[in-house]
């Protein structure tokens, strides 16, 4: 694999490639400027001061190996905030390294909330047993939180509980992600909070001064982040508090997987109803967030779906370790997916082992994928390789997501030559005429992590694939060309 980067990339990249292995090449005389390039690891990186920051993934013959799964986003950042609305010292391991994470940390040193780093994946957080207060209580406290969905929607829910002022923020594609069916759940609540009227996006703005609990209904049709934080912050609120959902639940597994992580905190949620239709939560005054002293953060399952697809696709052999039968993780069930199209899955309690009889041909499906709308991009790729053409059925929270992602995997995926149907909450991707992928594409990544990992896996089609911003990896997983390469064979 190749990377070109700009001259002003370099320190990001130099977490991944040490600077010293960047060494000087002679000048360009065409260009009239210098060129540096170095082989690391099997990775070879180029840069011109004129070129955007591109890396381009050569072609994969196969996807051979073991990988172990960093650190979930969504159960790291559960975790640390558990840790600081609970009583007691909670040690957080196998924490992602990722921006994410780092919102989430930076926000609650500023929150004054005590954390003690070990390491780049190890935290103690002293807990507040109860609501966050603001250390300056009459002063506006600024949180920037990036595009940090996981770090913005469960803060909002959880200072709404104490006493304070704060502002939270993000960058512009944050002022563009929804937010408002949570502001509505915690004024409902009797929360002094409000967003932008106009759009229903951050900034944030509360005015904090404790809650005694009460009813909410809410819709669960945009995200399930939104419950999953009104029912995070529920446990410090001086009261009884109920949550209805008004229409329908989407990503429930996520919900589950935020009941199940209050449990190991000492909380227990009562569920009424199916959570497939519109289930009734509570949450009683008794419950209180009591430290498990220590948790490990699962590796992430929607991680695992690239190296899944890829074995899948190439006909290698991929273990992924981290996440397996007993995870808490809706997006494990990609490998399903997988199987149906052809793959051979075996599974563990930790791990999941694919790969596919180079006899039998990928086949188009027919998917559901509203419980696990990260993997399902994945799925998009994974289409390309497939026979026939494959649905991918409600997934209207990509338009929601860190960028547009319906509209983004459209046109990527026609970009490497398929036909793509599009719809309001489903697309179908129609493969190229004999899985024949375009070469040199440039795909562009939208400042979206996901895209440029999902796309990475176009070189297995046998051609080059460029990525354009790979360094937007580090949202979740700013090693992910790093460990690709460690199992690919070229």
């Amino acid at each position: 694999m190749m990377l070109r980067f700009s001259l002003a990339s370099l320190a990001l990249w130099s977490n991944i490639l040490p600077f010293e292995h960047v060494t000087a090449f002679s000048p360009l005389a065409t260009k009239g400027h210098q060129k540096r390039a170095s082989i690391v690891n099997g990775l070879q990186m180029a840069s011109t001061a004129s070129s955007a920051d591109t890396l381009t993934v050569t072609p994969i013959k196969s996807l051979d190996g073991t990988v172990t799964l960093p650190g979930s986003k969504s159960l790291s950042n559960r975790c640390l905030l558990l840790a600081a609305l609970s009583e007691g010292e909670t040690r957080v391991d196998n924490l992602l390294e990722s921006d994410d994470i780092r919102y989430m940390l930076e926000a609650l040193d500023t929150l004054k909330v005590p954390v003690e780093k070990h390491s780049s994946e190890s935290v103690t957080v002293s807990g507040q047993a109860g609501p966050i207060n603001s250390p300056i209580p009459q002063e506006n406290i600024d949180l920037f939180l990036g595009n940090a969905g996981t770090a913005m929607r469960p803060l909002a829910a959880a200072l709404c509980m104490g006493q304070g002022k704060f502002v939270l923020d993000g960058v512009p594609r944050m002022r563009e992600r929804p937010i408002a069916d949570l502001i509505d759940g915690l004024q409902q609540l009797g929360a002094e909070v409000t967003c932008v009227e106009e759009t229903g996006c951050p900034p944030v703005t509360i005015n904090a001064e404790g809650l005694k609990g009460g009813e909410a209904s809410i819709s669960g049709k945009m995200s399930s982040q939104f419950l999953s934080s009104l029912l995070m912050a529920s446990p410090v609120v001086d009261g009884d508090v109920v949550i209805k959902i008004k229409d329908e639940l989407i990503s429930a597994p996520y919900v589950a997987l935020t009941i199940g992580l209050m449990k190991k905190f000492g909380v227990n949620v009562e569920i009424e109803g199916s959570m497939d239709e519109r289930p009734t939560f509570k949450i009683a005054k008794s419950e209180k967030y009591i430290s498990p002293e220590s948790i490990l953060v699962e590796g992430d399952a929607s991680s695992a779906s690239y190296f899944i697809a890829g074995a899948a696709i190439t006909g290698g052999t991929v273990t992924v370790r981290g996440c397996g039968s007993e995870s808490v993780q809706g997006d494990v069930a990609f490998a399903d997916v997988m199987e149906k199209m052809g793959a051979t899955v075996t599974w563990g309690p930790e791990s999941i082992t694919v790969t596919r009889d180079p006899s039998v041909q990928l086949k188009g499906v027919d998917v559901d994928c509203g419980k696990i709308p990260d993997a399902a991009m994945t799925l998009a790729v994974a289409a390309l390789f497939a026979e026939g053409p494959t649905t991918i059925r409600n997934v209207y929270s990509w338009r929601l997501k860190e960028t547009e992602r319906m509209k983004a995997i459209v046109a990527e995926c026609t970009k490497l030559g398929a036909k793509v149907e599009e719809f309001e909450d489903y697309c179908i991707i129609h493969p190229p005429e004999g899985n024949k992928i375009n070469d040199n594409v440039l795909i562009e990544t939208y400042d979206d992590h996901r895209m440029a990992m999902t796309f990475s896996l176009a070189a297995c089609g046998g051609v080059d694939v460029i990525i354009n911003d790979p360094g937007c990896t580090a949202k979740t997983f700013p090693t992910y060309f790093d460990m690709l390469e460690s199992i690919a064979t070229h």
